[in-house]
């Protein structure tokens, strides 16, 4: 069995926060436009980013009455964190929490927010 994970957040501006991603992440936009994104990787579909107020057939995903993003983290493994990190140090986006190691994984990660708020974490590959 292969499973894959395609998460999906609620945005206030797909396309600021698709430029973000693609920034940040070295990733792609896969659909463009302003109620939904794909972001790709190689191809690959790495993150869904849809309108907040957009409702399509299924309702709105998020209550905009609640904070964004509790409890969640959005999980990215990079094949060069340095690079990565150049990258959103340019973009001047908000560091959580500054490039370090993490003993209980042993790998180093950048803890950054998004233009919503989300923790958004970038980690070196498991070896």
């Amino acid at each position: 069995m292969n499973v894959r994970s395609q998460p999906m957040i609620a945005v206030s501006d797909v396309p600021r926060s698709s430029a973000w991603y693609q920034l940040v992440l070295g990733v792609s936009s896969g659909h463009g436009g302003t109620e939904y994104e794909q972001l790709r990787s190689d191809g690959v579909l790495v993150l869904q980013l849809h309108r907040l107020e957009t409702e399509h057939h299924h309702g709105t995903i998020r209550d905009p009455g609640l904070p964004v993003g509790n409890g969640v983290a959005l999980w990215f493994e990079v094949d060069d964190l340095d690079a990565a990190v150049r990258r959103a140090e340019k973009a001047g986006v908000q560091v959580d929490r500054a490039l370090h190691h993490n003993p209980m994984a042993d790998h180093r990660e950048l803890w950054l927010r998004d233009a919503d708020g989300y923790l958004v974490v970038l980690a070196d590959q498991v070896a």
